[in-house]
């Protein structure tokens, strides 16, 4: 049994262009959006959405342990970082407004396995949420029939900025024209597109909003600042936290200062950089050993067993290895984060199509669980795979 796919009339460039999605193509001329849907059933679906449910409150009591053990280096956390962590995991003020669990199996029999968690900064957005229903739109398929309210969670959960609860219709009393200013680094499409994406969701929300790319942002002690000196109550940045905290250590402690001195408040949250961390499926682990959703994971190699290793803030497999039982290293490749700490993971086959073609699912998360969509490559997910939508069957 294979992965079962849907063939489908891609979107053109210029619709793609029109659309505001410029990396459709990569460096090799290939394209980035599959001409292909993944076929899912209900089930399946349902199957993901309680998985990603569960693990997010395993994540939540995983984090208020490393906080309560002082386990903060046995992540990776920059020390610098810390006191904002902290500071936003006391007070419900700091909302985490969405991440993305990626998951092996759930398709073809298999079992839904965690793989990680991108809580702070995750990719795929824009195509989870807008392009594969436009791609059921474009094929004359009926749009409803995805597991994709993507755009419609992440509006509600921008509310619960202001409410704190689950009740969002009391946003519309208790909002007082609150900003927030959206920003990514100047020169990837890909991060601009995205930002302005989630800046377009809150507006739908209800919130002021303006856009400004993170080199003219201004901080100091009084706050966030846009590039005309206008205050902002809230900054949303895509740029990663543990970056901060190793590459902009000055940014790291004037944001602190904000923090605490309550002059504006950061999205997504300080403490997602503990999700983020794989480090801390270690500790899930730990705490939850019987948990169908885990694999076994310690910051230490794993005896006789096939196994990834990975580093605890690696992106797009990069610094990845994939160790053989009997200890050789079959698959490796390079990258920036060779100076993060490793962890070992054991190795779990993704779903495969007939031409053997991995599937890996991604599962947006924003309050509840929201949205699927797919990744294609091999082995180990690089800046190479393919974005696959899917279509319930």
């Amino acid at each position: 049994m294979a992965v079962k796919l849907q063939t489908v009339e891609p979107l053109n460039d210029a619709s793609l262009d029109e659309l505001g999605f410029t990396w459709h193509t990569d460096t090799d001329g290939s394209k980035y959006v599959a001409d292909t849907l993944v076929c899912v059933s209900d089930a399946e679906a349902m199957a993901y959405y309680n998985a990603a449910n569960e693990l997010y409150d395993m994540y939540v009591e995983a984090a208020e342990y490393v906080i309560e053990n002082d386990l903060f280096f046995e992540l990776g956390i920059p020390f610098n970082l810390i006191e904002s962590i902290k500071k936003s995991w006391e007070n419900d003020v700091h909302w985490h407004i969405y991440g993305r669990f990626d998951f092996a199996g759930g398709i073809d029999g298999q079992p839904i396995k965690l793989i990680e968690f991108n809580a702070d900064t995750p990719t795929g957005l824009y195509e989870s949420a807008v392009l594969q229903w436009a791609l059921l739109k474009h094929n004359h398929m009926d749009e409803a029939r995805q597991f994709n309210t993507i755009y419609e969670a992440i509006q509600e959960n921008f509310k619960r900025l202001i409410t704190l609860t689950e009740d969002t219709a009391l946003f519309d009393e208790r909002y007082d024209g609150w900003k927030i200013l959206f920003s990514s680094v100047e020169g990837s499409d890909e991060e601009e597109m995205t930002t302005k994406l989630l800046r377009q969701i809150a507006t739908d929300a209800g919130f002021n909003t303006a856009f400004e790319f993170l080199q003219h942002v201004h901080f100091n002690d009084e706050g966030i600042f846009d590039s005309d000196d206008n205050a902002y109550e809230y900054w949303f940045k895509l740029y990663p936290w543990e970056d901060i905290g190793t590459d902009e250590p000055e940014l790291a402690v004037t944001l602190t200062s904000i923090m605490n001195n309550q002059k504006a408040i950061i999205l997504n949250p300080a403490y997602t950089l503990l999700f983020q961390s794989k480090g801390i499926m270690c500790i899930l682990k730990q705490l939850f050993p019987d948990s169908p959703y885990l694999l076994p994971t310690s910051f230490e190699p794993l005896e006789g067993i096939k196994q990834v290793e990975k580093r605890v803030f690696g992106r797009e497999g990069a610094n990845t290895k994939i160790i053989e039982a009997d200890g050789n290293v079959s698959y490796s490749t390079e990258g920036p984060y060779e100076n993060y700490k490793a962890l070992y993971q054991e190795f779990v086959d993704f779903p495969a199509d007939t031409q053997g073609n991995k599937y890996q699912a991604g599962v947006f998360f924003a309050y509840e669980a929201c949205g699927l969509g797919f990744r294609r490559g091999g082995d180990v997910l690089d800046n190479m795979s393919k974005f696959v939508g899917h279509v319930l069957t």
